[in-house]
């Protein structure tokens, strides 16, 4: 097991793919439009008060107490990410997938340094968080490189060299890929944190639609 060693707090498809179409790839029906970015909060400034020629006794202070929210810890009925394997698959060569073989995106309107994750609402129904309670088992990839970062409702994301990691709902089996290149901003990611770009689609891919809510707007856009 590997501990993870970084939380951050945080303010917040599909054409043909040629040579590199995975398996179950459905031509007729390429998607519809993209999910929003929602950029990070700016943190609130801390007020320091003014001096005071009355000498004021210093408080004790707590030296285990941080300045940072503790995360929460993942509600039960939410779906966790309990492992990351570093592969090679054929036609796309070095991926990460999780516990049951699905691949693992990075999103390039995310950041990596400070790590902070801008898919959110309907784009995190698209490409679901790989969340966790801190503690994945892994495999072909370095516990050095994997860190988490805590999403405005609190839960854990699990990141890869600071990127956020995420899985994409238009991969209905393990092993496809088909959130590759997706508004060409999404890629599967190597275990080295990098973007995998052994194989890409022709043009840009959109993504597939977020599953129907009662909110009736099922339009978004990156």
């Amino acid at each position: 097991m590997a501990k993870l060693k970084r939380t951050v707090i945080v303010a917040g498809a599909l054409v043909a793919l040629t040579a590199c179409a995975p398996a179950g790839y459905d031509p007729a029906n390429p998607g519809a439009a993209e999910p929003v970015a929602v950029a990070a909060a700016e943190p609130t400034a801390t007020v320091v008060p003014e001096s005071s020629e009355t000498p004021v006794p210093e408080e004790t202070v707590d030296p285990e107490a941080t300045d940072a929210p503790e995360a929460a810890p993942p509600p039960a009925n939410v779906k966790l990410t309990t492992a990351l394997k570093g592969k090679a698959v054929p036609k796309m060569g070095n991926v990460v997938t999780d516990e049951k073989g699905f691949l693992l995106y990075r999103f390039d309107k995310d950041t990596n340094d400070p790590a902070a994750s801008n898919c959110v609402d309907k784009c995190a129904q698209v490409w679901p968080p790989a969340l966790t309670d801190g503690n994945p088992q892994l495999t072909g990839v370095s516990d050095d490189k994997v860190g988490t970062v805590t999403r405005q409702d609190g839960t854990r994301q699990i990141t890869l060299d600071g990127w956020p990691l995420y899985r994409y709902i238009g991969d209905k089996k393990a092993g496809q890929w088909k959130g590759q290149g997706v508004g060409g901003t999404w890629f599967a990611i190597q275990p080295n944190g990098k973007k995998n770009l052994e194989c890409l689609p022709t043009g840009t891919p959109k993504a597939v639609e977020p599953p129907a809510d009662n909110s009736g707007d099922s339009g978004y856009s990156y």
